[in-house]
């Protein structure tokens, strides 16, 4: 498994999250195996660090860019440590023009309370405006699925409809929460997955360290048994996990929940 710290952050709430990758790092020096039995050693991680100037958008989002598709053409199965989500946007770029070189169809899955899909002008979106520029951009929108959305604005609600964005609300993951996670799943057969975790997709009592909290979310239980599941997938090729905001993070608990996250798929 590589591992790539990308600290880049675009947003009004989101200094702090340049911090988390560096952390979750240091957190996961103590787990020592992941629920699978695995060992867990930090020292032995394939692990690198893409060194951003947030002050200059325009190269920060060049070097991820390239420096991701790089990886995509190299590395069978990647996890980026945000960040906020504004990183998403080039990550999924170079993902969607890898899988348009290699000719294998791509797909994105986003676990998040908000659906990020604020309009912008800007060639380079914030963290609340990426999916609605990554879709302008030509991501197919048939394959992006949204889970755990719970705060939209009315023109976010809008351009979700417009655009045929398919989505799986709070009430119907935990109505049947293994079922649910079969068709999520499903939803990634015989394509490239993108998995894209905001941890504010979980309740803020377990995750408290976001920029952006929403009651009413996943305990951090079920997150676990739905990755857990979607590990399992052959097709995996991605994972990111944004928004830890480890300044915010008075317990350091969100930066915890982070490592337990990254152990998982290691």
């Amino acid at each position: 498994m590589f591992v790539v710290k990308v600290p880049g952050i675009n947003g009004e709430k989101s200094e702090g999250c340049e911090r988390a990758g560096n952390a979750i790092i240091e957190s996961l020096r103590e787990i020592y195996s992941n629920e699978q039995g695995i060992l867990i050693d930090v020292d032995l991680l394939d692990l690198e660090e893409i060194h951003l100037d947030n002050s200059n958008l325009k190269l920060t989002n060049e070097l991820i860019y390239k420096n991701s598709l790089e990886t995509f053409e190299t590395k069978p199965k990647t996890i980026f440590l945000g960040g906020d989500h504004s990183i998403t946007y080039s990550i999924a770029k170079a993902f969607l023009d890898n899988c348009r070189n290699t000719k294998r169809e791509s797909c994105l899955i986003v676990f998040d309370s908000h659906p990020d899909c604020k309009e912008t002008k800007e060639k380079y979106p914030d963290n609340r405006q990426w999916l609605r520029k990554l879709i302008e951009d030509g991501f197919p929108k048939q394959n992006i699925l949204l889970v755990g959305v719970r705060n939209s604005s009315r023109e976010e609600i809008t351009f979700l409809k417009q655009n045929n964005i398919r989505m799986i609300t709070m009430n119907q993951l935990l109505e049947d929460l293994q079922d649910t996670c079969d068709i999520i799943m499903e939803f990634s057969s015989r394509k490239e997955l993108y998995l894209s975790i905001d941890v504010d997709v979980i309740d803020p009592v377990f995750v408290p360290g976001t920029g952006n909290p929403e009651p009413g979310g996943l305990t951090n239980r079920q997150f676990v048994y739905l990755i857990q599941r979607i590990n399992k997938v052959k097709n995996l090729k991605a994972i990111d996990i944004v928004e830890i905001n480890a300044v915010k993070d008075k317990e350091g608990l969100s930066v915890k929940f982070g490592a337990k996250i990254l152990s998982e798929f290691l």
